[in-house]
């Protein structure tokens, strides 16, 4: 059993990007990096660099035709166009950069290293995890490699058979669907923007019964993800009694993240980590989808504190909020003119507000399928 809460990161989130026009140009895994230590949250015997997969690893889930094209793309920095056809790189969402081997395999070498350290118990943050779209044949949805795939069986590899994966990202973990579809011994349960890309997880798509897809609507507020979490998150995941949980935590669920029209603030993130941290005894919990660098570097940080029995302090010192008044935006109207506390505080004010029909009548709906 772990004796502390392990941060498992690296370099290369910080020396990397996808370009100066993708939504994934903004730092953010190195953003929590350096606000959890100047917090004093990180000490060194908590964290531990992300090894990098090696390429016949990643045959468990992708094609070897796929994982070829995308080291050879990385090593030539361009691809053709039949590649560009076959595998959806360098696309405009999935752009040739010069990194784009090594640091989503780096992903999925932390998320394989995360397993690993709770084969007996514990918690373990991987930030840097949580790109739920790549497909075993193609990039998809800014996403190379699904390292929550490569979690998932890594926690069974090492013990935890029944595993549950909680996804709260804004965007529906397609590629992690299609990855279990029909596996008794995988429970996804995905809370997601209705109408919004990758446009699968209705509420009728069962994953032939391994999948509780949550659609919501636009201005989905924090009083609507405690009525989520509290009638449909707990009780599936009591249901079924797993072994471990992964938790991915995108936070472009979050009102100011550009692409999506969701509006919890990271309260409620908080509020799915503390239930899920009493659930299990094995714990992963993922980073995801989040392009307002502002908004995902204080929600992950505050979750790396949760995990850690911490509280946010009412105010970031000057040397805290340096961290944060460093970053930039361009080109989003965001970056152009952000509120003060975005530098000085890492706890939003709530937004609560009335749970809608709609969404207890959806809630409702999957849970008949317990009986």
């Amino acid at each position: 059993m772990l004796k502390h809460p392990i941060f498992i990161g690296s370099e290369i989130y910080r020396g990397s990007s996808y370009g100066g026009l993708h939504p994934l140009r903004v730092p953010r895994v190195s953003t929590v990096m350096d606000l959890t230590r100047v917090l004093g949250w990180l000490p060194d015997v908590q964290y531990r660099t992300s090894p990098r997969a090696k390429p016949k690893a990643l045959w468990e889930f992708h094609t070897p035709a796929y994982i070829s094209a995308l080291a050879r793309a990385e090593r030539r920095g361009q691809v053709s166009d039949e590649e560009r056809a076959e595998f959806d790189l360098g696309t405009h969402s999935n752009p040739v950069f010069g990194e784009m081997f090594r640091r989503p395999a780096t992903g999925v070498g932390g998320v394989m290293l995360a397993a690993e350290l709770l084969s007996d118990g514990g918690i373990v943050h991987v930030p840097g995890g949580g790109t739920h779209h790549g497909m075993p044949d193609r990039a998809n949805g800014f996403c190379y490699l699904n390292d929550p795939v490569f979690a998932i069986k890594a926690l069974q590899h090492h013990g935890a058979w029944r595993v549950v994966y909680v996804d709260i990202d804004a965007h529906h973990p397609d590629g992690v669907e299609v990855g279990f579809s029909g596996d008794p011994s995988v429970r996804m349960i995905s809370v997601h923007e209705e109408k919004r890309w990758p446009f699968t997880g209705g509420l009728d798509e069962t994953g032939k019964g391994s999948a509780f897809n949550l659609p919501v609507m636009r201005g989905f507020n924090d009083s609507e993800m405690r009525i989520a979490l509290q009638d449909l998150i707990i009780p599936l995941i009591e249901d079924f009694e797993p072994d471990a949980i992964v938790l991915q935590c995108g936070s472009d669920a979050i009102e100011e993240d550009p692409l999506s029209r969701l509006s919890l603030s990271n309260n409620a993130h908080i509020e799915v980590v503390r239930a899920l941290m009493a659930l299990t005894n094995r714990l992963m919990v993922l980073g995801g989808g989040g392009y307002n660098p502002w908004s995902v570097g204080r929600c992950w940080t505050r979750i790396w504190g949760a995990l850690n029995g911490l509280e946010a302090p009412e105010m970031l010192n000057v040397e805290n909020a340096q961290i944060l008044r460093a970053l930039r935006f361009e080109g989003n109207s965001r970056g152009r003119n952000p509120p003060e506390h975005w530098f000085s505080t890492l706890a939003d004010e709530p937004n609560e507000g009335p749970v809608r029909d709609e969404i207890r009548a959806r809630i409702g709906m999957l849970r008949a399928r317990l009986i």
